[in-house]
């Protein structure tokens, strides 16, 4: 980020043509660029109808609603504007030069308006990491968890968990500072433990619900996997309702992994097509598309084990340790009468099992509701308070260290020991906000934000 006494504008609506374009404008000049641009500024947090006016010529570029917030009360903090207008691509150009005419204006940078409003205490960082989330959110449940990040829901914990420690270290401090006055009560570390141990709990709570947000972030990864010309190809364009992956009835025609996004029932899903997987191949990218699948299943969430129902009995899933899978007997149009009592037997004898015909979509209406019910019991309705991989890794950082203090007090180590142990857990959660040593993540954070934003 450059100066952050810089005054700076954006468009900070979507992409044109639209019915309206949004222009925000924040910073100690922003009073300015409206004197220069409508010739007046409005009263605060009214809006106002005004002719925009280039101040180099004079000429009318549009009539646009405009705002005025005059910081602090605002969402950077700082005097903001915005300039409501109509959508074309020509009248946002002219506004934007217009702008960029005024003296001490310049072009925001991506996510400056985000970081400006975390840098005069607006937002917290993990109420900034929310925003982030918000705005790439493809799913309710993904809205929904965002959203209640953005209010508060981890920022709010993390400063009652950030007084906590505070509190225990400060009884260690006064053991420390006034072990010599006669009215200081000798139990002081037993008390700050008495803090600490419960709030290293709390803590651990917290995180044991870390993997379903991070996962819910992410999504649930699905990865259709079995032999060559199984169907597994025509089972993904089905679910995805578009021709996504190429089908033909030459095996081994999948070498690569095909991803497909979906949001199932208001749930994040990556589906994942793999190449067929069999016993040898002489051929090394066949046998480069089979390692990339086995390596895919063994990160999934669920294995669909996708095999033609004439054959289940001799091609039952490879095992990955640890990973659910279901067996999904495909091309049930294709088998006789003659074969059905078999096909029974078979499908009784596999537990979790699905029949169905991706070409003609008998029972998938049934796997996909068998989906959304998997997704519902990962995700809960319980909402998680971690959701990121940096919050879950300073908050694991804040209990080793609260449990550190606990193990040095009772082992009779000395008291700036335990002292040390408590500040490095106060200062841990302050990072979690960003109140402190946060600068050397800030910029990877705010890169990925759009310009306006």
């Amino acid at each position: 980020m450059t100066a952050a006494n810089d005054t700076i504008f954006a468009l900070s609506s979507g992409r044109p043509p639209a019915a309206i374009a949004v222009v925000r404008i924040s910073g100690p000049r922003a009073r300015a660029a409206l004197e220069a641009l409508i010739g007046r500024v409005p009263e605060p947090r009214k809006a106002a109808l005004a002719k925009v006016r280039d101040p180099a010529t004079g000429e009318p570029i549009d009539q646009a609603l405009v705002l005025w917030f005059p910081g602090p009360r605002s969402e950077t903090g700082e005097d903001v504007a915005e300039l409501q207008l109509h959508g074309g691509h020509a009248v946002i150009a002219a506004t934007l030069a217009a702008l960029g005419r005024v003296p001490g204006l310049r072009l925001a940078e991506p996510g400056e308006f985000t970081r400006r409003a975390f840098d005069h205490g607006q937002l917290d960082l993990t109420q900034v990491e929310a925003l982030a989330d918000l705005i790439g959110a493809e799913t309710e449940a993904q809205r929904r968890q965002a959203y209640r990040q953005m209010r508060g829901l981890l920022g709010d914990r993390a400063e009652e968990w950030r007084t906590r420690a505070i509190e225990a270290l400060a009884q260690v401090e006064a053991a420390i500072d006034f072990a010599d006055e006669g009215d200081v009560p000798k139990d002081l570390i037993d008390r700050a433990l008495a803090i600490a141990r419960p709030l290293a709990d709390d803590i651990n709570a917290a995180l044991a619900g870390a993997a379903r947000g991070e996962r819910l972030r992410e999504g649930l990864w699905v990865v259709i996997a079995g032999p060559p010309n199984a169907g597994k190809s025509t089972l993904l364009n089905r679910i995805a309702r578009r021709e996504a992956a190429i089908v033909s009835p030459i095996a081994g025609t999948t070498r690569d992994v095909i991803e497909v996004h979906l949001d199932l029932n208001g749930y994040p899903v990556n589906l994942i097509d793999t190449a067929g997987i069999r016993e040898s191949s002489d051929d090394p990218v066949e046998r480069e598309g089979m390692r990339r699948a086995r390596e895919q299943a063994a990160r999934a969430n669920l294995v669909l084990w996708v095999v033609e129902a004439t054959e289940a009995d001799s091609l039952a899933p490879p095992p990955v340790p640890g990973i659910p899978h279901w067996t999904v007997l495909n091309k049930i149009d294709l088998v006789s009468p003659q074969q059905l009592p078999r096909l029974e037997w078979q499908f009784k004898a596999m537990g979790r099992a699905h029949r169905i015909s991706a070409t003609t979509g008998d029972g998938l209406d049934a796997l996909l509701a068998a989906l959304v019910e998997f997704a519902e019991r990962t995700f809960t309705l319980e909402p998680a308070l971690v959701t990121r991989e940096r919050q879950r890794r300073v908050l694991t950082e804040v209990v080793q260290s609260l449990v550190e203090s606990g193990r040095l007090a009772e082992e009779g180590a000395g008291e700036e020991l335990v002292a040390e142990k408590l500040r490095l857990a106060a200062s841990g959660l302050g990072r979690l906000t960003g109140r402190v040593d946060v600068e050397d993540i800030l910029d990877v954070i705010f890169r990925d934000f759009c310009i306006g934003k």
